[in-house]
């Protein structure tokens, strides 16, 4: 036998050769099926760490954004049956336009240059009277806060005029100023002024000491004690006042407006309210919560980013 004679007999006997068979997963304990095996190689796979972080970022938002949505749900469930089977047990809805018939007067209105109008003297209005009395409100307050002979002589006053109601300087207002503009935007300023105040003046009497006299020892003149310890110090308060007083400075807005304004969320409501439109009245109220939300809104997001040690700051809230 030759040597091609050998190769062929040895491939013959390779090929007639049982070839071995895999074992069977089924009916054999600890088995592990195809299925399985790519389950068991996706979950120890590992995963990028800006994945994990994107996934923590996402699920983050949604669980804040359930909140509000199942909060505002319930508003809009009981105006809803409330309207359905007209309620009348004390709080009476015979009267009150339905969501439908808000959502439809929305259809027609948003949008409209007459609506664009309102809205935007609305806004102006608001934010010439909150941002002089941001300005006034905070300087004077960490004036009166810090030296006792300012506050001796500025509180009195002060005290006298803050429980007159802004809706009552209207009819002063319109003396005072020459416009109307002008009268607005002052009764703005009224209903924002003091909430600021008071809050900023709190918030330097009640700074630790012990942060003052550290400063003094470390030759801080009085300036950079200002602005590089009472300020800082003082902030959350100021921060605090600025949310209140907007939603202060809204209320004091729209009643001027509704009194003497020609132009306005304010206006357009008590309009619709004189033509007996329901649904636009409701309208008027839902633009009026959404503006002041969304204007108390950006003042939260300032405060967070110019303080972003009180994310660390321990505190009663879980």
């Amino acid at each position: 036998m030759d040597v091609r004679d050998d190769i062929q007999s040895s491939a013959n006997a390779a090929v007639s050769s049982p070839v071995p068979s895999e074992p069977q997963t089924s009916g054999h304990a600890g088995a592990q099926t195809p299925v399985r095996g790519l389950r068991e190689r996706l979950r120890t796979a590992p995963v990028a760490p800006g994945a994990v972080a994107v996934a923590a970022r996402t699920r983050t938002i949604a669980v804040r954004l359930l909140f509000p949505a199942v909060s505002i749900g319930i508003l809009l469930l009981v105006w809803y049956l409330g309207t359905r089977y007209r309620v009348e047990f004390y709080v009476r809805f015979k009267n009150v336009p339905t969501p439908m018939e808000v959502l439809r007067e929305a259809a027609n209105v948003v949008g409209t240059n007459a609506y664009a109008v309102n809205v935007l003297n609305s806004l102006r209005r608001i934010l010439v009277g909150f941002v002089i009395a941001m300005v006034s409100g905070v300087g004077l307050g960490l004036l009166i806060g810090r030296y006792g002979a300012i506050r001796r002589l500025f509180m009195p006053g002060l005290e006298v005029l803050r429980p007159i109601p802004a809706i009552a300087w209207v009819p002063m207002s319109i003396m005072l100023w020459p416009t109307t503009e002008s009268s607005i935007a002052f009764i703005t300023f009224i209903g924002a002024f003091y909430p600021i105040l008071l809050n900023t003046v709190d918030g330097v009497e009640s700074l630790d000491g012990v942060l003052l006299r550290a400063g003094r020892c470390l030759g801080a003149s009085e300036a950079r004690l200002f602005w590089y310890v009472i300020l800082p110090g003082v902030m959350p308060n100021i921060f605090t006042g600025l949310a209140v007083g907007m939603g202060v400075a809204w209320v004091s807005l729209i009643a001027a407006e509704m009194i003497s304004g020609q132009y306005g969320v304010g206006y357009y409501t008590w309009e619709a309210y004189s033509l007996v439109n329901y649904p636009a009245i409701v309208l008027g109220m839902i633009t009026i919560g959404a503006l002041g939300l969304l204007c108390s809104g950006a003042i939260r997001l300032v405060g967070r980013a110019l303080m972003p040690w009180l994310a660390y700051a321990k505190g009663a809230r879980k």
